[in-house]
């Protein structure tokens, strides 16, 4: 297809697309790389490109759209849809492993599968690798040997990485070096029963693909024959056996279309490659490249800090966003001296955001970890503020955090029979029957010194959890604030238990130890632990009555919130060492996808946009931090600074009694430009007080 000129349809491209749109729309034939800026339109350029090929006189049939969602790929297909007035039949769109699903049916008696191979989920997986550890006789009774669910992260990153076991162990999971051995021999029996079962799960599909274009040249050539036209959109977040894939498939007749934004890049945990969108010009030689850079979504404030902290990326394609809305205010940035005072102006932003006319559903708290929405949780809580939790459980929900305020009620209620039945539950060996035993046997114990003298009757390898639960009880016992009980928990064998269960058992360490900061507050465990349980109580509770029940603000860790945008969006908790994150830093390229981050959560704000952090990294605590680096780096004539007062400091618990303070918005020259009231809005100690 060389020809630029609409021949049949309807559609006015030319009144319909920018001309940065037009352009990718009504090229021509070969490859093409469409750097995609945020808020550019993507989608819309994608989609319109198919209707001009299908316009063109292209088949359907011949045409393939590659996506990493469902959701992503039905709405393309019903944009097209509406575009040509009629549905496309036999246009092939979907995600990669739905694609590599319908050719591996077509093809499975060539890889060794019949036609109705199954396709496991990761609860059949961790069942699978559960028989191939008994089939080697491992000893998992201790606490060094990780769960299957570990085992299966380690397999699939390796897998979709093309490193070893070996490269990846020593990469990302040290202490478990000596077990290299162990994991590849498990792998093998995984992959041998896995065929023996005519069954493969989702990590197989895209091998198994790629690894049929590869090896079978007839094949290869057929269905490469076939899609005279390849799109592949988010093509930044492809990992390595992807991209093989989308260039087999498009080895013959060269038409080949990526959009993606190189800025957008952050997802490296998965095993995706940045260097498959910044490579593309050598693989795909010759080539074009387009840039779509006019956003629809930002004013020219937010996208001004967008473009000037991206440009301190190395590995990048320079480009700059330019804004359709119109100016608006200067985003603010916002110290706080407590984690408490961050959560509260949050609080009360959001409110006086609400009562100016902007719905809840249109605000956004984003942060880089999880563990960073802990105070702001427990605020909106208490304010009654509801609101949706993306990329997680809220935090009081999630199973570690459970796990250690069960520990906390045994140590101030012996008899408390669902806290033990829990702490049991983690413990190797012990199941109900024999948690029910042990409870009957503690309900006559005074305390937990006899507790952990009493003498019950157990199994060996009961006997063996049972042990090292009272080594955990023995330090809880010798603790009194409820930080140092929050430590002793997770100090030795619960850190153990961790690390053998989860994947992302760091995250998970990094939640532990933030709570204990946040228990700082309280020297009272009881209090505490009331406290506690009215939050979490928060969501059982019939909130039809609430003011805002139909409309929640949405909390999001920022690599779920990329795609979304809000009118008005708080990045919180940016500090060094939380934001960006240590161990990213310590990784090849990690500082630049910190960056990527930071610049995904700038630019899903529409019209509001608040950077705020705490000068202290405690709850209550005065332990000074440093804020990001990614603010420091960045002029100050883009922010209005936010300076908060507080008349009375808040005293041990989460009360305090405030009184209205202004809120004194500095220019970068530090001369106060505006002052205000902020209505119930409570002020904490002037940042230069500290």
């Amino acid at each position: 297809m060389n020809s630029k000129t609409i021949k049949n349809s309807s559609i006015n491209y030319k009144t319909e697309l920018n001309s940065e749109q037009l352009a990718v729309v009504l090229s021509g034939d070969g490859a093409g790389l469409v750097l995609a800026g945020a808020g550019s339109g993507k989608t819309r350029t994608i989609t319109y490109r198919v209707a001009y090929l299908i316009d063109q006189g292209v088949l359907p049939t011949n045409i393939l759209l590659l996506t990493f969602t469902n959701k992503a790929a039905k709405e393309m297909l019903n944009r097209v849809e509406t575009l040509l007035g009629a549905h496309p039949v036999g246009l092939w769109g979907g995600t990669f492993h739905s694609v590599a699903n319908r050719i591996l049916r077509t093809h499975s008696s060539v890889i060794g599968l019949s036609p109705n191979f199954t396709i496991i989920d990761q609860d059949d997986v961790k069942t699978l690798i559960r028989v191939c550890i008994k089939d080697l006789n491992i000893d998992t009774s201790g606490r060094k040997f990780p769960s299957p669910s570990k085992i299966n992260s380690i397999i699939s990153y390796s897998r979709n990485s093309g490193l070893s076991i070996k490269e990846v162990v020593e990469k990302k999971y040290s202490s478990f070096f000596d077990l290299i051995p162990s994991f590849e021999r498990i792998e093998e029996i995984y992959t041998a029963r896995k065929k023996q079962a005519d069954s493969v799960d989702f990590d197989d599909l895209l091998i198994g693909l790629r690894d049929l274009l590869q090896n079978n040249k007839s094949i290869r050539f057929s269905l490469a024959n076939k899609f005279h036209h390849v799109l592949v959109d988010e093509f930044q977040d492809t990992n390595i056996i992807q991209a093989q894939i989308v260039k087999e498939l498009s080895s013959v007749h060269g038409n080949l279309i990526v959009v993606g934004d190189d800025a957008q890049s952050i997802y490296s945990f998965r095993a995706a490659q940045i260097k498959n969108i910044l490579d593309f010009s050598n693989t795909y030689s010759p080539s074009n490249t387009y840039k779509l850079t006019t956003n629809y979504r930002s004013t020219p404030e937010i996208l001004e800090i967008a473009n000037t902290s991206i440009e301190n990326n190395a590995d990048q394609f320079k480009k700059d966003l330019s804004a359709v809305c119109e100016s608006d205010n200067l985003p603010s940035i916002v110290p706080a001296s407590t984690a408490k005072q961050e959560a509260e102006f949050i609080c009360k932003e959001i409110l006086k955001l609400n009562n100016d006319g902007m719905s809840l559903n249109n605000i956004a708290v984003l942060f880089r970890a999880a563990f960073h929405s802990q105070a702001l949780e427990f605020e909106l809580m208490k304010r009654d503020i509801p609101y949706e939790y993306r990329g997680g459980l809220k935090f009081f929900e999630r199973a570690h955090v459970k796990d250690i305020i069960c520990h906390l009620r045994i140590k101030l209620n012996i008899k408390d029979e669902s806290a033990w039945m829990r702490v049991l539950g983690l413990q190797t060996g012990i199941g109900l029957v024999t948690a029910q035993k042990i409870i009957n046997e503690v309900r006559s114990c005074k305390n937990i010194d006899e507790v952990i003298n009493s003498s019950i009757k157990l199994s060996k390898r009961a006997q063996s959890g049972w042990d090292t639960l009272c080594r955990t009880l023995n330090k809880i016992n010798i603790q009194q604030l409820p930080s140092d009980l929050i430590r002793a928990v997770v100090v030795g064998d619960y850190r153990d238990y961790l690390e053998n269960e989860y994947a992302d058992y760091l995250d998970r360490i990094d939640d532990v130890e933030q709570f204990a900061i946040f228990s700082e507050g309280y020297s009272d465990l009881r209090l505490f632990l009331d406290e506690i349980s009215l939050v979490s109580d928060y969501d059982s509770v019939d909130t039809k009555d609430s003011l805002f029940y139909k409309d929640k603000i949405v909390l999001s860790t920022i690599h779920q919130s990329k795609g979304l945008e809000w009118d008005a969006v708080f990045v919180m908790s940016l500090v060094d060492g939380k934001f960006p994150n240590q161990r990213a830093l310590d990784e090849e390229g990690g500082l630049e996808e910190e960056r990527r981050l930071f610049y995904v959560a700038t630019t899903r704000a529409r019209n509001r946009l608040y950077y705020t952090y705490s000068l202290t990294s405690g709850y209550d605590s005065m332990v000074m931090s440093q804020p990001s680096m990614f603010l420091q780096e960045l002029p100050d004539c883009l922010f209005n600074s936010v300076k908060l007062k507080k008349v009375k400091s808040h005293v041990n618990g989460f009360g305090g009694d405030f009184h209205d303070e202004p809120t004194i918005i500095f220019n970068k020259l530090g001369d106060a430009i505006e002052e205000k009231k902020i209505n119930d809005l409570s002020f904490l100690r002037d940042i230069d007080e500290l």
